[in-house]
């Protein structure tokens, strides 16, 4: 069930082209809300809104804010744009959207023809806080390089609710996003992963991808209870398609619960079960203790048969100092955590000797 209540807005600002974000009352309290314009259509100081409270409620991860499902002011709303394919489908939200895939699509004809990622790199991240570092520590290591982002819908649904993702297509550190499944908003919308990565190569000339979620990760502590799982099928998804998976791992050594500990028990699970075909794994090398930790952890899991584990050491995380705003993992900063952001590095130094054709100067 959901939580709705009646809310009157006090102020609005732009919060990225889709997106607005509004100060409301509920019953004189005040509060936050976010407005998805391409939903709902735009809001005005003055007008009085129904809004979602559910997340809010329950203290979830929402950032505190409410969702905006109806401005009565103008309840009524007529169908734009074009294209036959809907998003959220059957719930009270269905959207229309133009597929890359579908007939009407300009791209049609070349969808028609793609079905190879002929080798292209494709890094696999589960939390949506490593996108902004692995696109700022590839351009250090290849500044000319096109990096397509695909967003699954394991997540945040809407593009536009990242703010990082927005910055990063304003600084061109991305050439595109791809939304897939539900997850909708994207440069190109597609409706699977599959038909999406191939649109990063074929539509977006993509050099390499990164696919993640988006932000709001869902865990249960148990064994397959999580969301991040889907690392797994990515793997074979690229695999499949004659790509190169190359997992971004989560690694920490800061977060208190024990299950996250090292290399956490998501990427584990998910390259030990979920992946049925072998992936590139970097990992940084960091002091004796940690790395003795790390190796455990592989070695336990089976994981070093299975996939091509590689080390890298002299790692800068320079350029995230310089965009520190970027750099936040769940709650944790880069020097609160500074094993998460090398795990990163050490992903995207691998990424970029594989598109160079050098070998991983890591260990195997």
């Amino acid at each position: 069930m959901l939580s709705r209540r009646l809310a009157d807005v006090l102020s609005v600002a732009p919060a990225g082209s889709h997106c607005e974000e509004l100060s409301i009352t509920i019953d004189g309290e005040p509060s936050k809300a976010l407005n998805y314009v391409s939903l709902t259509g735009k809001v005005s100081p003055g007008d009085r809104v129904i809004v979602n409270t559910t997340a809010v409620e329950l203290g979830l991860g929402s950032g505190g804010y409410h969702f905006v499902l109806l401005n009565i002011k103008h309840s009524e709303q007529v169908l734009s744009g074009v294209g036959h394919i809907l998003k959220l489908r059957y719930t009270p939200l269905q959207l229309r959207v133009l597929s890359v895939e579908e007939e009407d699509s300009p791209y049609h004809h070349i969808m028609e023809q793609a079905a190879t990622l002929a080798g292209m790199p494709v890094a696999v991240a589960e939390l949506h806080s490593m996108l902004a570092p692995f696109a700022l520590l590839l351009k250090q290591e290849k500044p000319g390089i096109r990096l397509a982002y695909l967003m699954t819908d394991g997540g945040a649904l809407p593009a536009f609710f990242s703010r990082s993702l927005c910055e990063l297509r304003r600084q061109e550190l991305i050439c595109g996003t791809i939304t897939t499944g539900h997850s909708f908003g994207g440069d190109l919308e597609a409706i699977n992963v599959y038909s999406g990565l191939l649109a990063a190569r074929h539509v977006l000339h993509a050099d390499a991808v990164i696919i993640s979620m988006g932000p709001g990760a869902a865990g249960t502590g148990t064994k397959y209870g999580f969301s991040g799982l889907e690392t797994g099928d990515n793997i074979n998804r690229v695999s499949c398609l004659n790509g190169q998976a190359v997992m971004v791992c989560r690694v920490s050594f800061a977060d208190a619960r024990e299950r996250h500990k090292g290399i956490s028990h998501h990427t584990l699970t998910a390259l030990g079960t979920a992946a049925l075909v072998s992936a590139h794994v970097p990992l940084p090398l960091l002091a004796a203790a940690e790395n003795r930790f790390l190796e455990a952890q592989l070695k336990g899991a089976g994981l070093a048969d299975k996939h091509g584990i590689f080390y890298y050491d002299q790692l800068s995380l320079k350029i995230l100092a310089e965009y520190r705003h970027f750099c936040s993992t769940m709650g944790r900063s880069l020097e609160d955590d500074s094993a998460f952001f090398l795990a990163v590095a050490a992903a995207a130094r691998h990424l970029s000797g594989l598109l160079t054709g050098v070998s991983a100067d890591g260990k195997e």
